[in-house]
């Protein structure tokens, strides 16, 4: 027998009909799943939560550092840990968390097994209620407080879930904390072959100018580095700010940074690539430094004129001013291998 001829076998083209059809399914499975995870808002996601340590004068001490916050209110017999710790004297650390409920496991191992396997964490906002004082001890109850629609974003579909955490000291209710991730699908991206970027993704980012740091810039243009001087205590600080974070003065003036300086620390940059930064390798890699000025502040920023595996921390760098493309100009430091 001879089959149907060309024109009589079955159309295999997709009508709109069917594409129709098929997003209707698929809006069907996303609404089931959501109804699902609606059904874990008001759960709790931790019980009974006990912080690891008590609020503790080292903890301060290291947070400050690492913030560059010297307000005088976080030292001395007084002292008070900055709100912003709010959280920090709830997590797990190394070890992990111990608290998770287990209504908070399973919300998560659906949006696992639905396939929303990454997540990345959106905002998060703080209440304070009371100053944390070292030596209080601290006790938390979370709950699971709004699971999202489901959103289409840059990164893929998935859930905004939040989370509500409200925290003890030694009882007294001291703040509460919100916590927003999205669970998401990382959506398919096609990565065509090796081909020259267009000239806008070729050009560094452009700094965001303000009124705060407006005067900043103006120096880059004069190719001086300006740092701001306190008007009340003198501190210097960078990068600029509207006060001072050690007394709190609005006024202030300028000094002009020698130029001298040191790498404090360092990343080698491999992936992604951005043509931008190392044009002359196709994006990369390159070295972002922690440069501690001769004033005693300290700056981000590129180490040119050494490869970038041969940067080092302590190596003496100077200032030097990279015109980046015919809008823009920024400082940057020039390293001696030797």
């Amino acid at each position: 027998m001879t089959g149907p001829r060309e024109e009589e076998r079955p159309s295999r083209e997709r009508s709109p009909e069917g594409d129709r059809e098929e997003s209707r399914e698929a809006g069907r499975e996303h609404d089931g799943l959501y109804g699902r995870l609606k059904e874990f808002e008001g759960r709790p996601a931790a019980t009974a939560g006990v912080g690891k340590d008590p609020v503790n004068e080292p903890m301060i001490r290291h947070w400050c550092e690492a913030v560059g916050d010297g307000n005088p209110a976080y030292t001395g017999p007084d002292a008070i840990a900055p709100p912003t710790m709010l959280q920090a004297w709830t997590m797990g650390g190394l070890s992990g968390h111990t608290d998770r409920s287990a209504a908070y496991e399973e919300l998560f191992g659906l949006l696992d097994g639905a396939g929303y396997t990454s997540v990345v964490a959106t905002d998060c906002e703080q209440e304070y209620l009371r100053p944390l004082r070292p030596g209080d001890r601290i006790t938390f109850d979370a709950v699971i407080e709004s699971v999202s629609p489901r959103k289409t974003t840059g990164l893929g579909a998935g859930y905004f879930v939040t989370t509500r955490m409200d925290v003890r000291a030694d009882g007294e209710p001291a703040g509460t904390h919100r916590f927003r991730i999205l669970k998401y699908a990382p959506a398919a991206k096609h990565r065509p072959e090796r081909e020259d970027p267009p000239q806008e993704k070729r050009l560094r980012p452009r700094p965001v100018v303000n009124r705060d740091n407006a005067g900043f810039w103006r120096g880059v243009a004069e190719h001086r580095l300006l740092i701001q001087r306190c008007g009340d205590c003198r501190t210097l600080r960078f990068p600029w700010l509207p006060g001072c974070n050690a007394c709190g003065c609005q006024e202030w003036d300028t000094v002009e940074a020698s130029g001298e300086g040191t790498v404090f620390s360092h990343v080698v940059m491999h992936h992604p690539r951005f043509p931008a930064f190392a044009a002359e390798e196709g994006g990369g890699p390159y070295a972002v430094a922690l440069i501690e000025l001769a004033e005693g502040v300290r700056m981000v920023s590129n180490v040119v004129g050494v490869p970038y595996d041969k940067v080092r921390t302590g190596m003496p760098v100077r200032l030097e001013f990279l015109r980046t493309d015919p809008d823009l100009e920024i400082p940057v430091f020039r390293g001696d291998e030797g």
